[in-house]
């Protein structure tokens, strides 16, 4: 089945340098399906809580999927429980499709338990982003990528961002209301940005306006983002 714009974003920033890549919340496995096709990784794994959906996942995928052993397996369990310390090598954890504050508490689980093991997280929450930056500064994860998306007239902020290291290589910080993903190159992703700031800034000020005077930094801090298109560099004839 082909990928939607948002699923189809998530694959393309997945880089090919992850021994295990863990597909969280992964309904019917399309995203995992995906890079399981392209061998994104030694191992891809599908993890979810419904016992139904990973049987006839894995039925699916076996079908589908004849493998070695260690091609794919899939977990009925508990994100917040992801044994990823038992793999070797270069993981990536990538949850989608769920609340911002459940993919708060997913990531400050793994990375409480796992907290000896480097891991990149691809996070796209369907809401409560802001929360979800305020709790990745706060964890000092660094910032490789971010992109906006939007499908089907809703917006989604996908970040790729990894755990601390103790390598002293320059890294990017995470900003609370995002930096990459106001940088349009293009008039239609410009558009996409205006709107998305537009319809921000209004549930935030509908907040305050029910007496919600908590929000006024966060209103402050969208009000300062610079939405205009990046400039190009042209030659004289």
């Amino acid at each position: 089945m082909k990928l939607g714009k948002r699923l189809k974003q998530i694959e393309l920033m997945v880089t090919s340098d992850y021994t295990h890549i863990w597909d969280c919340c992964c309904d019917h496995g399309l995203l995992g399906s995906a890079l399981l096709s392209r061998f994104a990784a030694p191992c891809i794994h599908f993890v979810d809580t419904v016992p139904e959906l990973i049987d006839e996942l894995e039925k699916k995928l076996q079908r589908s999927y004849p493998r070695p052993p260690s091609n794919w397996q899939v977990h009925c369990l508990d994100v917040a429980e992801l044994p990823v310390e038992q793999y070797q090598g270069k993981n990536l954890v990538i949850i989608a499709g769920v609340g911002g504050d459940l993919v708060t508490q997913l990531v400050n689980a793994i990375h409480k338990n796992q907290s000896a093991t480097n891991i990149d997280f691809l996070l796209c929450p369907v809401h409560h982003q802001f929360t979800l930056r305020q709790q990745l500064i706060q964890l000092n994860f660094s910032l490789i990528n971010e992109v906006l998306v939007e499908e089907n007239q809703r917006f989604y902020e996908i970040l790729l961002v990894s755990t601390p290291t103790m390598i002293k290589e320059k890294q990017l910080k995470i900003n609370p209301v995002g930096e990459l993903i106001w940088q349009a190159n293009s008039a239609e992703q410009s558009k996409i940005t205006v709107n998305y700031l537009n319809k921000t800034l209004n549930h935030f000020q509908r907040m305050q306006q029910g007496n919600n005077p908590e929000v006024q930094h966060i209103i402050d801090a969208y009000r300062s983002v610079n939405t205009q298109p990046r400039q190009t560099c042209t030659t004289p004839a």
